[in-house]
């Protein structure tokens, strides 16, 4: 291998890092985020990672440590190691590996004269090159291939001939090397070299290992390649191997002995026989079949296109599952590409899969959690969107008062009652009573309807009216702002209005946001980050109208670039607490929606934020701290716990500043609760310096505080948890605190509730009798549904869906039949579909029934199914079908985006048996289309990738996972090996969903985006009146009729007529 300076600097600092991280007991997870960093700063190849990984240290020599099981799993995940190499390197520190040269190596020397010198001095030198392997590696080695396995069945598995050639010589050189292994102990069976239980320890590895062996040789790329004459020499070392090791095995194992057997003469030896007979000529028509029709020459039979009500509905659950997704250019395309420019249609569907969205939420009792966004999702930002289509319509007519009309007549009155139903209702939430009527007076506000209308529409004389202050206008706001810095207070508490005004309000904050940061007003941004990051809910209404790049990157560029310190500064004190409140704002942003700093466009490794969001658990040992950085810790222990040292004064917060600060958290909390859980630290002394912390000049720096302590909570020793317990008593709980503390303190617990709830439980199942845990629970309630908002599920949803069971009778209805609610053994009647491990096949299922048929993967097929069914009859009930879109998600993360394919591909093609063709591909194209959060972070990382000052080089891009959509055109473009495999009808299903998906995300010309975009744009900016909004007419601007015509007239005129060919041009790539 290249062992060039940069290679031994690689290894070397990642034998540092693996050292560190196992030391350290790094948790799994962060060490997945960092080897991927680790692996773009210091790139080594596979083998040499796997054999940093896997060899002995000088600490640990016995057996491999349990955590780097887990290590290795985040590894070949990231594709950082593979098979191969794995395999290599634990062969070569293997016990095994000592075992199988034992026999050798004690051998006595039986030559004489020279040939006697000269092998003592081969046999010195090797001696003392020895490599150095596990005392005892066989339970390690057990595990290893175990994993491996379920990697094979349930990751990517071999994927090339390549790598099926590779895998198979390494697994022959390990059967040779359990060979020899058995051979010494056969030839010590009455020695004292080797005892029984080793015997024992090895042959469990072995079995281990010849179960994994198995499953390779199930493997379709493995079968296909032992077909061809390539793999020759390969097969006969295999073949030859396995035939020294049966016979050993056969008393032990005799089943495995037996598979083994038929393995080597039917796949080994037979195979050999079977590409001599090979008609090569087949295989050669085969490929040119291939290359001459491509995937657009397929000609499929036509099927109609059907936009069903669910086709929306998904895609807004998924938009707003977690971080919201409404990116407006995105959202304008896909709804011009779905329904061809139909702009009524368009803003009908729009209306119902917005209340349809919010009526699953209150079904399902999650109104609480979500009801808040996804009310204002429909009457602050809906109305926003049928202003653009509106504005943008130049060919099909737009009538704003039929479209809503007709969408209110198909929402359910007993979800969402009229004004007369209101009093009929019992225990309905605010979620339910009033949305018609808020909806229709922001829709009044943005002149798309009239008073009469509205009257109308709810059945009644109402005496709500629109807001006082008229339609607002974002410019004029972000000016009042600047002049006025008491409005933004105003305006952040105007954001949980249902009026139609939140939308202008929103772009306003975030632009005064972005204007304080350039201008550096920080004592006017300190306010303002203080009063959003108390409230999380505002955040998710704020994201409704721009992206997180845009409201945190300049808080970012604030704090990377802080200038406080370079001037002659007179009080340091207003510094840290402005830059506290300012970093709360952003990590509020950063954990409630899960954020990484790719994400935040941060690409330099000095940034301040990037440092501080790359490492909140990491302790760094005092030995390794600079002169500054020590000097600063012991002025802050000093300053905190020394009360005869003056306590915290300007002089010690000039020395350091609020960055070094901010980063020495994890460390300075470390000695703390080191220093009380060995007396060293009174309990006064720690009441006394935790009270500084606790006020609001240094409370946002308890964030990586709480977080590294909640991290420690799992591993630490007993004396060590209890000292972290008792700090955390006094954090959660303080005796006293001020009002303004104390809703400081209740945004940094929002933040760190989550995990320190984690791990609080798990500390709480070790010492079941310990009293202490639940009232710090207690403490973390009410911040616990506001903590986090990232797609991800919880345990209870988590169980009913592995505990979802199909029968055969939930896939034998008709079309035109009545939708299953559920076929569930447990609650999957709800269908949040979501996890299990289910032993679905990865390949495309060519049976007629289902492919899963419990767990996960059965959960996602029953949801397909219900939609199904209500997307084809949704007037029967109201109700919508029950869906999350967190199902989806989790389920692409443990069983990857192929397999989820393939069960979706499934349960389409047992769809179009059924007779329900055109919904169910509308359905499952749907999902394929719809907003992942996950895959949304990596795109807008590279989208807001900046190059390198220096080199003018780009970062290397962020590794992720395969979407649904790319696992799709990978299956389409090779539909011809699905049709040989498969049968025509699945390779048909691929290619007609394949085309559907791109069709609907195909790239639009930027002029009729950016038309529909202006469009709302103007009718926000307008200015009209004192107020902003022109009352006459009828009160709403869609009342006059000759006035609503004409200035509809008006906005035609001036809009670009492209509509038409745009309409061709998507046409033709229609199924």
């Amino acid at each position: 291998m290249d062992r060039s300076p940069a290679t031994a600097t690689s290894v070397a600092q990642w034998g540092k890092f693996l050292s560190r991280a196992e030391s350290q007991r790094l948790d799994p997870d962060k060490f997945a985020s960092f080897a991927p960093m680790m692996h773009s700063k210091y790139p080594l190849p596979r083998p040499l990672i796997a054999d940093l990984l896997l060899r002995p240290t000088k600490s640990c020599q016995e057996s491999l440590d349990p955590r780097v099981h887990q290590y290795l799993q985040a590894l070949l995940k990231h594709k950082l190691v593979d098979t191969t190499s794995v395999l290599w390197a634990l062969a070569k520190y293997s016990t095994t590996h000592t075992q199988a040269r034992a026999g050798a190596a004690d051998e006595p020397i039986r030559e004489h004269g020279p040939n006697k010198k000269r092998k003592q001095s081969q046999q010195l030198q090797q001696q003392q090159h020895k490599i150095a392997r596990w005392r005892n590696s066989y339970g390690s080695d057990e595990v290893v291939f175990y994993r491996l396995g379920k990697t094979l069945s349930q990751g990517p598995g071999i994927k090339s001939t390549r790598e099926a050639l590779d895998v198979a010589r390494m697994l022959a050189k390990w059967v040779v090397l359990f060979n020899d292994a058995a051979a010494t102990f056969a030839r010590d069976a009455f020695g004292a070299i080797h005892s029984l239980q080793a015997d024992e320890e090895m042959d469990n590895s072995r079995g281990a290992f010849l179960i994994y062996l198995l499953s390779v040789f199930e493997n379709p790329v493995v079968l296909a390649t032992f077909s061809r004459p390539i793999s020759k020499d390969i097969r006969k070392l295999l073949s030859d191997s396995l035939e020294n090791l049966v016979p050993s095995i056969v008393q032990r194992h005799p089943d495995l002995a037996a598979r083994l057997e038929n393995l080597r003469i039917r796949t080994l030896a037979g195979s050999e026989a079977a590409a001599d007979k090979k008609d090569t000529m087949v295989s050669e028509i085969n490929s040119y079949m291939d290359n001459l029709i491509g995937l657009e020459s397929l000609q499929l039979p036509e099927m109609p296109i059907v936009n069903s009500r669910a086709g929306l509905y998904i895609y807004f659950n998924a938009a707003l599952i977690g971080r919201p997704l409404v990116d407006d250019s995105a959202l304008f395309a896909y709804i011009h590409n779905r329904y061809q420019g139909d702009t009524q249609t368009s803003a009908v569907q729009i209306i119902l899969a917005s209340f349809d969205v919010l009526a699953n939420a209150v079904f399902h009792n999650e109104g609480s959690k979500s009801g808040h966004l996804l009310k204002s999702f429909l009457v602050n930002k809906i109305p926003l969107v049928l202003g653009s289509l509106a504005a943008s319509s130049t060919i099909y007519p737009f009538d704003s008062e039929f479209c809503i009309t007709q969408a209110l007549g198909q929402v359910d009155t007993n979800v969402f009652p009229t004004l007369s139903g209101m009093f009929d209702m019992q225990n309905n939430s605010s979620f339910q009573d009033s949305v018609r009527q808020d909806f229709c007076f922001a829709c009044q506000l943005h002149g798309l309807l009239s008073q009469q209308a509205i009257e109308t529409l709810l059945g009644d004389i109402t005496y709500q009216s629109l807001p006082d202050e008229g339609r607002y206008v974002k410019d004029t706001l972000v000016q009042s702002c600047l002049e006025d810095p008491e409005r933004i207070s105003k305006l952040i508490g105007e954001l949980d209005n249902m009026n139609g005004n939140v939308g202008a309000a929103a772009q306003a904050i975030i632009e005064v946001i972005g204007s304080l940061c350039l201008n550096r007003e920080t004592m006017t941004l300190k306010h303002m980050c203080s009063q959003l990051a108390s409230k999380p809910l505002s955040l998710d209404i704020l994201l409704l109208f721009d992206k997180p790049y845009r409201i945190i990157h300049p808080l970012c560029e604030l704090l990377d670039n802080w200038g406080g310190y370079d001037e002659d500064q007179g009080e340091y004190q207003p510094v840290y607490e402005e830059f506290g409140s300012i970093l709360l704002l952003l990590l509020a942003f950063v954990y409630r929606y899960g954020l990484t700093p790719t994400d935040l466009g941060i690409t330099s490794p000095d940034s301040f934020v990037g440092k501080l969001l790359g490492r909140p658990y990491l302790n760094r040992p005092l030995d390794e701290l600079t002169e500054q950085e020590k000097s600063h810790m012991n002025g802050w222990i000093n300053g905190l716990f020394h009360t005869e040292a003056g306590g915290l004064g300007d002089e010690l917060m000039a020395s350091c500043p609020p960055q070094d600060f901010y980063l020495l958290m994890p460390t300075l909390f470390h000695q703390i609760f080191l220093a009380l859980s060995t007396g060293y630290l009174t309990e006064d002394m720690l009441k006394g310096g935790l009270e500084y912390l606790v006020d609001i000049l240094l409370l946002p720096s308890l964030v990586p505080a709480l977080l590294y302590l909640s991290n420690q909570l799992w591993a630490d020793q007993p004396q060590g948890q209890a000292a972290i317990i008792r700090v955390l008593q006094l954090i959660l709980r303080p005796n006293s605190i001020s009002h303004e503390a104390s809703a400081m303190l209740s945004s940094v617990l929002n933040i760190i509730a989550k995990p320190l709830e984690h791990s609080l439980r798990s500390y709480q199942r070790q010492d079941p009798k310990s009293q202490e845990v639940e009232p710090l629970l207690r403490a973390l309630k009410e911040n616990l549904p506001l903590s986090r908002r990232t797609g991800g599920t919880d345990h209870n949803e988590l169980e009913s869906w592995a505990g979802t069971h199909i029968t055969p009778a939930a896939h034998a209805i008709p079309a035109g039949g009545a939708a299953p609610r559920s076929s569930s053994s447990s609650s999957a009647s709800n269908n949040h579909n979501n996890n299990n491990n289910s032993n679905g096949n990865n390949n495309i299922n060519n049976g007629g029934g289902p492919a899963s048929t419990s767990g996960l993967m059965a959960a996602v097929r029953l949801t397909v199914t219900n939609l199904v069914q209500w997307a084809s009859h949704p007037t029967l009930n109201g109700m919508p079908s029950s869906y999350t879109h967190r199902q989806i998600l989790v389920a692409l993360k443990m069983h990857g985006a192929r397999h989820v394919l393939s069960v979706l591909l499934d349960e389409l093609k047992t769809q179009t048996e059924l007779g329900n063709a055109a919904v169910a591909y509308d359905v499952v194209t749907a999902i394929l289309c719809a907003p992942d959060v996950y895959a949304d972070s990596s795109a807008a990382a590279e989208a807001t990738a900046v190059p390198d000052e220096t080199t003018g080089a780009f970062p290397a891009p962020v590794q992720r996972r395969i979407t649904l959509r790319e696992a799709l055109k990978s299956e389409a473009e090779d539909w011809r090996r699905v049709q040989r495999t498969e049968g025509p009808a699945m390779a048909e299903a691929v290619v007609r969903l394949h085309r559907r998906v791109e069709a609907q995300m195909a790239i639009v010309p930027e002029g009729t985006v950016a038309a529909m975009m202006q469009g709302g744009q103007q009718g926000q900016g307008q200015q009209q009146g004192d107020g902003g909004l022109d009352i006459g007419g009828g009160g709403g601007g869609a009342g006059g009729g000759g006035m609503r015509w004409d200035r509809r007239l008006r906005r035609r005129r001036r809009r670009r007529r492209g509509w038409t060919l745009i309409r061709l041009v998507v046409g033709m790539g229609r199924v």
